[in-house]
């Protein structure tokens, strides 16, 4: 069965979709830790990120980094935190966080954000994609 990720990435749910090429996507969280919590997902359903061949995970760390260098311009934070986990959604995914304190990276508190605030972000971070 496919993936929640798989089936956004297929167009056949909506997703907050930031960017994505060839082989990835960045959907902004819908459950963020806070505003602008995004998500690197490989196009591929591949369950653990060390499944990935070398080349496909230093794909997904540069397209990562491209992501959270335009996120860190966008949302005032003291900096972007990476986490994989991968244990909610079995499909490789990459968390961006912008911090401002630890407690923001730990999964405890949840930030809520209508429709309109997540466009208006995703048309924010797309301004620093060039």
């Amino acid at each position: 069965m496919a993936s929640i990720f798989t089936k956004i990435i297929n167009r056949e749910i909506p997703g907050h979709i930031i960017h994505e090429d060839d082989r990835h996507i960045a959907i902004l969280d819908i459950n963020p830790n806070t505003k602008g919590h995004t998500l690197c997902i490989p196009k591929d359903e591949v369950d653990r990120i060390f499944d990935l061949s070398e080349e496909a995970y230093l794909d997904l760390m540069a397209f990562s980094r491209k992501i959270a260098i335009a996120l860190e311009k966008a949302v005032p934070c003291q900096r972007i935190g990476m986490s994989v986990i991968g244990l909610e959604v079995p499909h490789v995914h990459v968390h961006l966080i912008p911090l401002q304190t630890m407690e923001d990276a730990r999964f405890m508190n949840k930030t809520s954000m209508t429709s309109e605030e997540f466009k208006q972000l995703i048309g924010e971070i797309q301004l620093y994609l060039g």
